[in-house]
């Protein structure tokens, strides 16, 4: 069976090596291309079952690559037959991002500087059903996920959802407003929101005071 594939990148001589490195296999076929994480959404929602798979970059115009990968995720939920899998193709920047993609539903991420032969297997991994990351994306995730253990200060702060705790442990850590969102894949205003509610219920007035009682209480950490 033949694979087809939606290439989302903003950048023209990119999306070109792409489009030749799939060339080359007989077992893959480029069904579109968007520029833009709104035309990548469109493309999903047009092309139909055509796209088994979307490359999808995540520093993209109008509309970040996460937040792509959701809306495609939304759009085709509930449709048993047209459920697109989601490799990225990114410049590697943080942990932080390539969890957010995780989370948002992308099925592997590999490097763009990765070779033909990587990027080819690696479609067709996820194309297959599995997930693949670039050898230096998955020795940083296992990094990333050994040191990530159950949040302190349950009984510190009862009257907090867990929700709540993990924002105001990530503001513990100095994470911003739009790091935070970022890191749980939230929008800027739901994670403003939260965050007053945990002023309120810490009975704090600002981020130092909240930063100080959440660290005393060991978030943070």
């Amino acid at each position: 069976m033949t694979v087809g594939v939606l290439l989302v990148d903003d950048h023209p001589l990119f999306l070109q090596g792409l489009r030749v490195a799939l060339a080359g296999d007989d077992g893959l076929t480029v069904v579109g291309e968007a520029g833009t994480g709104e035309d990548a959404v469109e493309a999903v929602g047009r092309l139909g079952p055509a796209v088994q798979v979307v490359l999808m970059d995540l520093r993209l115009p109008r509309m970040p690559g996460v937040e792509a990968i959701r809306a495609i995720r939304a759009i085709t939920a509930g449709d048993a037959g047209h459920r697109p899998r989601v490799l990225v193709v990114s410049l590697y920047e943080d942990d932080d991002e390539v969890v957010a993609a995780l989370r948002a539903g992308a099925h592997g991420y590999v490097a763009k500087e990765a070779s033909r032969d990587e990027l080819v297997r690696a479609v067709r991994t996820v194309a297959e059903g599995g997930a693949v990351f670039s050898a230096s994306i998955a020795e940083r995730l296992v990094a990333y996920f050994s040191v990530i253990h159950d949040v302190p200060g349950r009984l510190a702060f009862p009257q907090l959802t867990n929700r709540e705790r993990e924002i105001l442990d990530l503001l513990a850590r100095g994470h911003t407003n739009r790091r935070i969102a970022r890191h749980l894949v939230l929008s800027d205003k739901t994670v403003r929101n939260h965050v007053s509610h945990i002023f309120a219920k810490l009975q704090v007035s600002n981020r130092d005071d909240a930063m100080t009682r959440a660290r005393d209480a060991g978030l943070g950490r």
